[in-house]
């Protein structure tokens, strides 16, 4: 038997865009598990901060039980050290290094770029998510809202929204400031809000005027929603989801608008 003439001629041209998408995401999940610095920062640390201050009577976490109050502000946490702090790093020294310039002359869209990397940044945190609260049932921990569809729906919706909050703030820094001074600023936010979100250390030690303000913070308003939920079995947090949604759609949209590929 003979082929007809043209049967094997090639067809050029780009893959159809999910299947770009896909691919793109599942290289950037994998980039972003094999780098050891990103590991320690959105799996090793969490997972210390969390064994440490629920094992050993450091820090007042107020009556109960330490993992109780910990544990939703470890997973806040877990959201910003990925969304924030990981992307933040990482976006900015692809930027540095032409990655970004070469990717955005390529057949995927630049916004399908960004669709792929928020799909890594969000596998990554069902993995830091899973993980946590093996340990922190293993610690003791007794979440109670979850367990009820608001509750679940509830946790849900404030991890979306801190994702999307954290990751608007990431690629508006990693967009605008050098890649070197990118490192400096997502580490020293890192450590300030660990420190002053209500992560560890309850807001109610703050001064009154000191505490109104971090209150408004993104890692707070996360913290403290996932603590009402997950602790107190409280119903859908409103005011903390604003927060959260506002942070989002300042980031975001001024990441939109600010950010340079090159």
């Amino acid at each position: 038997m003979t082929a007809t003439s043209g049967t094997f001629a090639p067809r050029p041209g780009a893959a159809p865009l999910g299947r770009m998408i896909r691919a793109q995401a599942a290289l950037e999940t994998r980039m972003l598990l094999r780098n050891g610095e990103q590991l320690l920062l959105t799996v090793v640390i969490p997972t210390l901060l969390l064994v440490l201050f629920s094992s050993v009577d450091i820090v007042d976490t107020g009556a109960g039980k330490a993992v109780d109050f910990l544990a939703p502000g470890i997973l806040a946490l877990a959201v910003m050290s990925t969304a924030f702090t990981g992307q933040a790093i990482a976006t900015g020294f692809e930027r540095r290094y032409g990655v970004l310039k070469r990717l955005g002359a390529s057949p995927l869209p630049r916004w399908a770029l960004m669709t792929a990397k928020t799909c890594s940044v969000l596998v990554t945190e069902v993995l830091q998510v899973v993980l946590l609260t093996v340990i922190a049932f293993a610690l003791g921990w007794s979440p109670h809202g979850a367990a009820t569809f608001s509750g679940g729906a509830a946790v849900l919706l404030l991890l979306v929204l801190g994702t999307a909050a954290f990751s608007g703030l990431g690629l508006l820094m990693a967009g605008t400031l050098k890649a070197e001074a990118t490192l400096a600023a997502a580490n020293l936010v890192f450590l300030l809000l660990l420190v002053g979100g209500g992560v560890i250390v309850p807001l109610e030690k703050f001064p009154g005027a000191v505490r109104s303000a971090l209150e408004l913070l993104p890692v707070s308003a996360l913290s403290d929603g996932l603590r009402d939920v997950l602790r107190d079995g409280a119903g859908m947090p409103w005011a903390d989801l604003g927060v959260l949604a506002v942070w989002a759609v300042l980031g975001l949209g001024a990441a939109a608008r600010f950010f340079r590929w090159e």
